[in-house]
């Protein structure tokens, strides 16, 4: 594929998946209904449990305690607070003493690998605190889509230092341990249209912060994160992050935000164009309103207005495919990057035997509706050394980072692994017609 690749540096890191990194999440033992017999399988197994003799009990207990303190921390708080979840409505329950509790929530979770099949689709944002970063230098958040088991999707952090002096990208090494939420909200499992909040407070550092599905619409996954630092009217700041959540059968948007990478919200969208994937936000509002890049057709890039946050109807096609790499369909690669020269959009293409690459286009800024240049060719291609994995020919990304006039641009490889290149504005610019 003929790309402008004289243009973009590649630097040498990559994020590949580690199956050694495992998070404890709930567990939920299945039971046809057709066949059920008498009390449901969760009292059947509480009852096993509350029979166990002492000595039988406590040797069980040892074990698990033992391996799960291998590489998890405040073990004995996670599996009281799992017992917690899961007794309500179960006889005899109540009547555990706290080994018991210790055990019967051991029972009810389970090691979760949660990025041992893929690591991939980052996006990248400014990191809340720059403090003792050289001059020049920039310290970001990474956002990931981490796949495990089931080919469920979660999502993962990490943080590291970019340098566009030279190009270089430093990582910070990912923590052994990784740590769940803690869920405030509705129960695993029901139906709920509300807000859910998690506390991560319990992760040392931000690589340790996993997010699994929690609700009915993220049951097979929360895929592909796009993460923007948003700028209220008054000055305030929060990051935003859409994302897509896929129950199995149906895949919608949802909104996940945070102050500070510690508690995050996570909120169904609403409105006839949050049934789609990609929703990308611009990091202010327009002309006072909020407004956002999405693909309702799943062909070409749409603009959305709204004045509430939280849903998101009609909208225009903005950009249609033009050139042989985007005929199949196009779509954004994070949210609007602002420029003196207007909205800077980083756009993927599908072309050939579904080749995914990546390009750019350029929107007025005042009027994002109007498209001033784009690319006429890829400014990043799958390269044949970087082409195999999962889904062979993709490059894919959620989101670059701008620092003065460059581009830091993290982005996936053949749903498998992510690395990084930079280039500058002006050569992207100047790569536009």
């Amino acid at each position: 594929m003929d790309a402008n690749s004289s243009i973009v540096k590649h630097t040498d890191v990559t994020l590949h998946p580690d199956a050694t990194r495992t998070v404890v999440r709930p567990f939920s033992p299945g039971y046809p209904q057709a066949f059920a017999r008498g009390p449901g399988r969760a009292q059947v197994i509480v009852d096993r449990i509350l029979g166990m003799d002492e000595a039988g009990m406590e040797t069980q207990l040892a074990a698990t305690l033992a391996s799960l303190d291998e590489r998890h921390r405040d073990v004995d708080a996670l599996l009281l607070r799992r017992f917690d979840d899961v007794a309500r409505g179960l006889t005899g329950a109540d009547r555990a003493d706290r080994d018991q509790r210790r055990l019967i929530g051991a029972y009810f979770s389970q090691e979760y690998s949660f990025e041992a099949a893929a690591l991939f689709n980052p996006s990248a944002v400014v990191h809340p605190d720059q403090q003792g970063v050289d001059e020049g230098d920039v310290r970001f958040v990474l956002s990931l889509r981490g796949i495990g088991e089931g080919h469920v999707s979660s999502v993962t952090f990490r943080t590291g230092c970019w340098h566009p002096a030279d190009g270089r990208v430093s990582i910070e090494p990912s923590s052994p341990t990784a740590v769940a939420p803690v869920i405030h909200g509705p129960d695993q499992g029901e139906s709920v249209s509300g807000e859910v909040r998690l506390g991560c407070g319990g992760s040392r550092t931000l690589s340790e912060t996993v997010i699994f599905p929690v609700l009915p619409s993220q049951r097979q996954g929360i895929e592909d994160v796009r993460l923007v630092r948003f700028v209220e009217e008054d000055g305030t700041r929060r990051y935003l992050g859409t994302y897509t959540a896929f129950d199995g059968r149906d895949a919608r948007c949802e909104l996940m935000l945070t102050d500070d990478f510690t508690d995050f919200e996570m909120r169904p969208l609403t409105g006839d164009a949050a049934g789609y994937k990609g929703l990308a936000i611009f990091p202010r509002r327009v002309d006072g309103r909020y407004t956002a890049l999405g693909r309702q057709d799943g062909e070409n890039i749409w603009l959305l207005r709204t004045d509430d946050l939280f849903r998101w109807d009609g909208g225009e096609v903005l950009v249609r495919p033009r050139y042989p790499w985007e005929y199949v369909q196009m779509g954004n690669c994070g949210s609007p990057i602002e420029l003196d020269e207007g909205w800077l959009v980083l756009t993927h293409g599908v072309g050939t035997v579904r080749n995914y690459c990546m390009g750019a286009c350029l929107l007025d800024k005042a009027d994002p509706s109007k498209l001033l240049a784009r690319t006429p060719r890829p400014v990043l291609a799958p390269d044949p050394h970087e082409r195999d994995g999962y889904v062979p020919n993709v490059v894919y990304s959620c989101g670059a980072l701008l620092h003065g006039r460059d581009l830091l641009l993290p982005y996936g490889v053949a749903d498998n692994f992510a690395t990084f290149a930079s280039l500058t504005v002006d050569d992207l610019l100047g790569a536009m017609e």
